[in-house]
């Protein structure tokens, strides 16, 4: 089954977005930097990924239990010119991660590079939102976070860490910049759940089945734990990134976050170089093109036709969406449609069907 999805136009969508935010009560900045966050997941993210403006829903019903601190305060509980421990005060994580990667940036620019770890947050979305405000001061940045316990060790069958995602930037000379957004499971339950919604088979190697097996029956795989990308490299690589934010923070690590909803006890970790502290930004421009135009031009593959660096295919998809609108999963729409009708606030799109 092909899954319905509407057209909508970009510009408004963020308005839109914008307006939901104020009237679940965030103040301006506030409202603009989640906007910020769910906007760039929209137009970068495949929409069976979970991430993009359907967390405005999340965001509500957070808000409505009051499970988040709103206006939470962004507390620097100890600094030194390159390092900041950060307690976020259970507030919004893409608020908190977005200050706290502006804050490394500002480090990196004192030392050369900048470190800012965060405890006591929740949800930061995307981690590519994070690691791309680096980008706007000619600076690499690295986001990475610990979540709810979804992926299983490696020869274990229950979750134990999470999908534990990082985000990596950095700058070049072409028309967009290298960008890795990746969690360390080889999928998450959202894809499963489209899957699931198309009636189609996944890869064996995606999740288990509560009992420990491999499957590739969506339906299964929901009630079970997520496999971690290259086996057990990507279950090392999410232990060793709960010990570099929720281990190292002070906060939740492991089974903690998300364990109670009310207080996700999620840990985020920041860095910034600053390019210009080794070479000047038109040469480490130039040295990444450079880069870039070698992977570009190898042999390609059988069944190929060219060659993708990270970050390629995001900015193809903003490009068109930017251009064409955005396609909202028919079941997000109708959620959104009923979120503006209880928040007061205009849903100024038609149900427009889009094409292949």
């Amino acid at each position: 089954m092909t899954l319905t999805l509407i057209k909508v136009p970009v510009n408004a969508l963020e308005a839109f977005v914008f307006r939901a935010f104020k009237a679940m009560g965030m103040s301006d900045d506030d409202a603009k930097m989640c906007t910020n966050g769910l906007m760039q997941s929209e137009l970068h993210c495949h929409p069976g990924q979970g991430q993009g403006v359907g967390g405005l829903l999340g965001y509500h019903r957070r808000i409505i239990n009051g499970w988040y601190t709103l206006n939470a305060p962004f507390e620097i509980v100890k600094e030194s010119p390159a390092l900041a421990l950060v307690d976020a005060h259970n507030g919004p994580g893409s608020i908190a991660s977005q200050r706290a990667m502006k804050l490394a940036v500002e480090k990196a620019k004192i030392s050369g590079i900048g470190t800012v770890i965060v405890r006591n947050s929740t949800h930061f979305g995307s981690s590519a939102v994070h690691a791309r405000i680096a980008l706007d001061h000619d600076c690499i940045g690295i986001a990475m976070t610990n979540a709810g316990p979804e992926m299983a060790a490696w020869g274990g069958a229950s979750g134990v860490v999470g999908t534990n995602p990082w985000g990596l930037a950095a700058p070049t000379g072409g028309a967009f910049p290298i960008v890795l957004d990746v969690a360390l499971t080889t999928a998450g339950k959202g894809m499963m759940r489209w899957y699931e919604r198309e009636g189609k088979k996944m890869p064996l190697d995606w999740a288990l089945t509560p009992e420990g097996n491999e499957t590739d029956e969506p339906a299964a795989a929901m009630l079970g734990a997520l496999l971690g990308i290259g086996q057990y490299k990507g279950f090392g690589l999410a232990m060793l990134t709960d010990v570099l934010t929720g281990v190292l923070s002070g906060g939740g690590f492991g089974l903690v976050p998300y364990s109670n909803p009310a207080k996700l006890d999620v840990a985020h970790t920041f860095f910034a170089l600053d390019i210009d502290w080794f070479m000047p930004i038109a040469v480490f421009k130039q040295r990444m093109d450079d880069f870039i135009q070698q992977i570009k031009s190898t042999k390609l593959r059988p069944g190929f036709t060219e060659i993708l660096v990270p970050g390629e295919i995001d900015y193809r998809r903003e490009q068109a969406r930017r251009r064409d609108g955005t396609r909202l999963d028919a079941e997000i729409f109708d959620k959104l449609q009923a979120l503006a009708a209880e928040l007061k606030i205009d849903f100024p799109f038609e149900r427009e069907v889009a094409g292949d």
